[in-house]
């Protein structure tokens, strides 16, 4: 009993709320009512447009805080309306908790103490035994194909991303979402942690009961749904995430820490530092523009290169640079492809109109160009690299 004061006094002071959506779950919703009432009074349902006697069953819980909507729009609506009205009261952290029966309420402590012990803010999901008797194949396969994507998006790798028992860092979480369904459980945690929200697995005990359990989960529309969402959360982390976050940690360090570091005492051999400069020179020279540095840093990935500096010697088309660039392209371009116009213009009379004029000219000239400074580069860097080391070696 003491136990539960103390940590009813920890909801309080943490300004925890316990969030029940529900769903046709009449037969288990009283049973994890009763179990959260044991912790706390902290707690607001949503009634997503039940249609069995789950009205009847809210009815003898008149002091919790209940809102109904009136027609079925899916758990992700009813957590973000959970969601907004625990905002509105006041509320800094919600725990969700299904009510099919699955969670066990005695777990609420394993939540509570962790985000006592964390001093920062983080998003709390509960690891579920998915290996235990009685659980559905599909709830493992359909886990670890979750768990594996929100890897590739986010970088953070956990046990279980699809378990309903979490806890939100409220204030701190995305405010607006695009999705209603089961995907919304997916699109959340990947939003926060592009947020820069901690989010970790806590194990949980679970419970599947065949007799009692109602899963309204349909197997090939909600998984469609999900794998779109996987697919424009992809892209997003391609496109946007992923060299968004490069710049942000390269603009932490200083020149001299880049050359040190990435450069000098960088655990890639010479051949690595070298291929990784000559790729990002060619990327930065060749007509790639407006996907330079998505492919600065995706090449490097794939062939296990030196992001750092494929992203580094990209830069070589930063605007100064650019005029130059163009200029050297035709002109380089002009010894293949002959044109009716000439090149009349000069390096301060470059328009895009003048290029259009001689596009074929620049595209080839542009990859020539490319490839002939990404081979000086590289070949230069791989020679200042052996002198360093040997230098390095006669100095020890």
């Amino acid at each position: 009993m003491q136990l539960q004061e103390n940590l009813s006094d920890s909801i309080q002071q943490l300004k925890i709320c316990i969030l029940i959506p529900t769903y046709n779950n009449a037969k288990t919703l009283r049973r994890v009512i009763q179990g959260v009432l044991e912790y706390t009074s902290h707690i607001i349902v949503v009634n997503d447009g039940s249609t069995d006697h789950t009205s009847s069953v809210l009815a003898d819980y008149p002091s919790l805080e209940v809102i109904t909507l009136p027609k079925n729009r899916g758990k992700g609506y009813a957590l973000r309306q959970g969601f907004k009205k625990a905002y509105l009261t006041g509320y800094d952290n919600v725990i969700t908790i299904d009510s099919d029966g699955q969670h066990y309420p005695s777990d609420l402590p394993v939540f509570v103490n962790t985000l006592k012990a964390t001093e920062e803010p983080v998003l709390l999901i509960g690891s579920r035994n998915l290996k235990q008797n009685g659980v559905p194949v599909k709830s493992n396969f359909g886990n670890r194909f979750s768990n594996f994507w929100f890897w590739f998006e986010t970088g953070i790798k956990l046990q279980d991303t699809q378990s309903g028992y979490r806890l939100y860092p409220l204030k701190y979480m995305p405010k607006k979402y695009f999705t209603t369904k089961f995907e919304f459980e997916i699109e959340v945690i990947v939003r926060s942690a592009w947020k820069g929200i901690p989010v970790k697995n806590i194990p949980i005990s679970v419970l599947y009961d065949p007799d009692e359990r109602v899963s309204h989960f349909r197997p090939f529309t909600d998984f469609t749904r999900i794998s779109i969402l996987n697919t424009i959360l992809v892209l997003i982390t391609l496109i946007y995430i992923k060299p968004r976050d490069f710049v942000k940690k390269l603009k932490k360090k200083s020149f001299k820490q880049f050359i040190k570091e990435d450069i000098l005492q960088s655990n890639d051999t010479k051949e690595v530092k070298a291929l990784s400069i000559a790729l990002g020179t060619f990327i930065g020279i060749a007509p790639l523009w407006g996907l330079q540095t998505f492919l600065a840093i995706f090449l490097p990935s794939i062939f296990r290169l030196n992001k750092v500096l494929s992203f580094v010697f990209s830069n070589i088309s930063i605007p100064p640079m650019i005029p130059i660039i163009i200029y050297l392209s035709l002109k380089t371009g002009s010894l293949f492809i002959a044109s009716e116009k000439g090149l009349a213009f000069d390096l301060d009379t470059i328009t895009l109109e003048s290029v259009a004029d001689h596009i074929a000219q620049y595209l080839v000239g542009s990859i020539v160009l490319a490839s002939v400074t990404a081979l000086i580069f590289g070949v230069m860097s791989y020679c200042l690299l052996t002198l360093y080391s040997k230098k390095s070696l006669k100095d020890g």
